[in-house]
């Protein structure tokens, strides 16, 4: 019973539309800012109703949208802190490589 509730809650998640999670405030081929949306979205009810936090994996389907990529594979990631509804997000990039920062804290980075 309780894999079927959680694979309901993946199920509702990868059908979203992860466009309406954030606005893009800034963008160039190796920088984008985004603010995150509030914690009504669907996608901060399954991770810690009481504190919600942006899953990680979340993280690889921005840089899909910004940048405009196709991920085959993910050969290292760090999820390095916790990302809160509301916040600001700067993902860099260089090459493969992939960082994000909250307040110029690196809150994640990864190599595809």
């Amino acid at each position: 019973m309780f894999y079927i509730f959680i694979q309901y809650k993946f199920d509702s998640i990868s059908f979203m539309n992860f466009r309406t999670m954030y606005n893009v405030l800034e963008q160039d081929e190796n920088m984008a800012v985004i603010e995150l949306c509030g914690k009504e979205h669907p996608v901060f009810k399954a991770h810690f109703p009481s504190k919600p936090i942006l899953p990680g994996f979340i993280h690889f389907d921005v840089v899909e949208e910004l940048f405009f990529l196709k991920i085959k594979a993910i050969k290292k990631a760090k999820f390095l802190g916790m990302v809160a509804p509301g916040e600001k997000l700067r993902y860099e990039r260089n090459i493969n490589k992939f960082k994000v920062f909250s307040s110029d804290k690196e809150v994640a980075n990864f190599s595809l």
